[in-house]
């Protein structure tokens, strides 16, 4: 992600924090730390959010295993042969196992 990206996704988390105060709260940060809602310095701050909303929507379009595509190492990940087995080792097989009764005295009719 470059750094233009990174910028812009700051940006964003920072108004949608404010709009979460204000959701909330009814509590401007922005408004309240540079002069109100009609102040140059918060229009630039709002502008500037905006933007950076608009920067960040091919984020949303990137694919989000592209680092896994430059390992060339065998333990990569291969989403097309998925492998359904346990971490630890080959599962048991209880098919020869004898079944046994129940211990309780509704099972023993005499």
């Amino acid at each position: 992600m470059g750094v233009l990206y990174r910028i812009a996704l700051v940006l964003v988390i920072i108004g949608a924090i404010n709009w979460g105060l204000i959701g909330f709260f009814r509590f401007d940060l922005v408004a309240y730390l540079f002069g109100g809602q009609t102040a140059v310095l918060s229009r630039w701050i709002y502008a500037l959010v905006g933007i950076a909303g608009l920067i960040s929507i091919p984020i949303l379009m990137k694919r989000l295993d592209e680092e896994d595509d430059v390992i060339t190492d065998t333990n990569t990940r291969n989403y097309s042969n998925p492998n359904y087995s346990m971490e630890a080792g080959e599962e048991a097989d209880f098919t020869d196992v004898p079944k046994t009764e129940k211990k309780n005295g509704a099972s023993k009719k005499k």
